[in-house]
């Protein structure tokens, strides 16, 4: 999908989404290439806080991408 309706799609999961789900996944927009996706993801699970929806549109090369979660790492 293009990024613009997965932003619309983030935005609708993460309404529907209830609060331990909020608390315990991320809900990100990747590219849908399944390594630009790997690479976006790597690079994110380092640091979340340095990257908002508009970050993965520099690891993407055809303009597609898709919505994801995946648990957050323990922070303790």
């Amino acid at each position: 999908m293009k990024y613009s309706e997965a932003l619309t799609y983030k935005k609708e999961a993460l309404k529907k989404a209830d609060e331990s789900v909020l608390k315990s996944y991320h809900i990100i927009i990747v590219p849908a290439d399944t390594e630009e996706s790997a690479q976006y993801i790597e690079a994110f699970s380092k640091n979340p806080d340095d990257f908002n929806d508009n970050s993965c549109k520099k690891y993407c090369s055809n303009d597609e991408y898709e919505v994801v979660s995946f648990s957050k790492e323990d922070e303790s």
